[in-house]
């Protein structure tokens, strides 16, 4: 009776663990590779022990043959990474405003490695990427997105048929949406420049001797440098709106 117990609740601790742990591992702010795994893994069993009391019941009774076992875990770890993912997406936003950004106002080629793709993107879209993790944090947005994983168990429980066609439809349309908001975020910039680039272009015209190159370029990086600075509170704060709407979805 008691080894049947005991492989009973080691059972559900790790289906449980699955979920939790993909949620963490596909996070912003928790997947960078310069949080050490060992801290993600001690959240996501710090999480599922602390959550399996409530969620216990509600679990399969375990399965007989491993095959069956392993669709299980892979269910799991299907809803935890789609969580996770989700999150990674809707920030993605930031990165699409920035890079746009930067490419109106010829600061594309000043490079600095990204906090979410890891790798290198331009300086304003490290910037931007940087106070959007800020945000998640300081606005407790991780907690909703942990709270998310959690209400997941009412919408898609263990061992259920998942909607895989749903998942993919949904994310696609996450997709969309996090590439016309960075697009609306950066709106203020592109404005700007396809306005001072048609007011350069007729000044060449009217001054054939002037040096337009020499001359636009630094009154270019200063105006959109100075429209950046107007606008940032903006942008986290309309980012912020969007990023607890995409997640809150799933919370009700």
């Amino acid at each position: 009776m008691l080894a049947e117990f005991l492989e009973l609740n080691i059972f559900g601790f790790l289906l449980i663990f699955g979920r939790l742990g993909a949620t963490i591992s596909f996070m912003p702010g928790f997947s960078a590779s310069y949080v050490s795994v060992r801290i993600r893994v001690t959240l996501a069993l710090a999480l599922s022990f602390a959550v399996m009391p409530a969620i216990a019941p509600n679990l399969p009774v375990l399965p007989t043959s491993v095959a069956q076992l392993g669709i299980l875990f892979a269910g799991e770890i299907l809803v935890g990474s789609f969580i996770g993912i989700l999150g990674r997406v809707l920030i993605g936003a930031l990165q699409t405003a920035g890079t746009v950004i930067a490419l109106s106002s010829s600061m594309a080629n000043a490079l600095i490695q990204d906090p979410i793709a890891e790798q290198q993107s331009s300086t304003v879209s490290g910037f931007l990427l940087t106070l959007g993790i800020v945000i998640i944090f300081v606005a407790d947005f991780h907690h909703l997105m942990i709270r998310a994983a959690m209400e997941t168990y009412e919408l898609f429980p263990p061992g259920a048929p998942l909607p895989v066609g749903d998942f993919a439809q949904l994310m696609a349309r996450r997709v969309a949406d996090s590439f016309i908001l960075g697009i609306q975020l950066a709106s203020p910039a592109l404005v700007i420049g396809l306005t001072y680039y048609i007011g350069l272009g007729l000044l060449g015209r009217l001054m054939p001797q002037l040096p337009v190159f020499f001359f636009g370029l630094p009154v270019q990086v200063s105006l959109q440098l100075w429209v950046l600075t107007a606008t940032v509170s903006g942008i986290i704060l309309v980012f912020a709106r969007r990023f607890q709407e995409g997640i809150g979805a799933f919370v009700p």
